[in-house]
């Protein structure tokens, strides 16, 4: 056996050598396992609660979900067969984007976009937040919505989605607004 090893084996034996003794000497006794919360998949039902709970006048159909936040119009759509879901906001006409704008987009989208990205698409300039569907959290959905609605608001300006930002962000008081709607679910 090498060296590095026999090493691995005896720093592994020392530092759990001790629980098994431990375990040992009262069969009975059950080591304690921490209980993790584990969120149930997220459906496009259970987007459309959280985004009630977040917007009471929000339409939720069997495709999407359309809500304002901040007074800015949202549209989340989602496909389940595909395990996808969007969050758009619309922005602008992308026409008359320059290469200048076009450039500080793409800058953007590498360091201060975070999790929200700018996209081009049938003509318009979006702010959108892309996730696979199922796995989305609670507290996932509702940091995307902000981030998104923040780059929308900040195009043109700071360009930010402002979450993770030195000295706090932009939306940390928008993302905590949301979560405390969204502590009924």
């Amino acid at each position: 056996m090498p060296r590095i090893l026999i090493a691995l084996t005896l720093a592994l034996t020392a530092a759990i050598g001790p629980a098994l003794a431990q375990t040992e000497e009262t069969p009975d006794a059950q080591p304690e396992v921490p209980q993790i919360e584990v969120e149930p998949p997220m459906t496009m039902a259970r987007l459309g609660a959280i985004m009630t709970l977040i917007d009471e006048a929000a339409v939720v159909e069997p495709g999407g979900i359309s809500l304002t936040v901040a007074n800015v119009p949202v549209t989340i759509i989602g496909d389940p067969r595909a395990n996808r879901m969007r969050i758009l906001v619309p922005i602008s006409s992308a026409a008359g984007l320059t290469e200048a704008e076009m450039l500080r987009i793409l800058q953007a989208n590498f360091d201060t976009a975070l999790d929200a990205r700018y996209a081009v698409a049938n003509d318009r300039l979006w702010s959108t937040f892309i996730h696979p569907l199922a796995e989305l959290t609670q507290d996932q959905v509702i940091s995307g919505l902000a981030q998104t609605v923040t780059l929308a608001q900040t195009y043109g300006d700071t360009y930010t989605s402002g979450a993770i930002m030195f000295g706090g962000g932009d939306t940390r008081s928008l993302i905590e607004e949301l979560r405390n709607l969204g502590e009924e679910l």
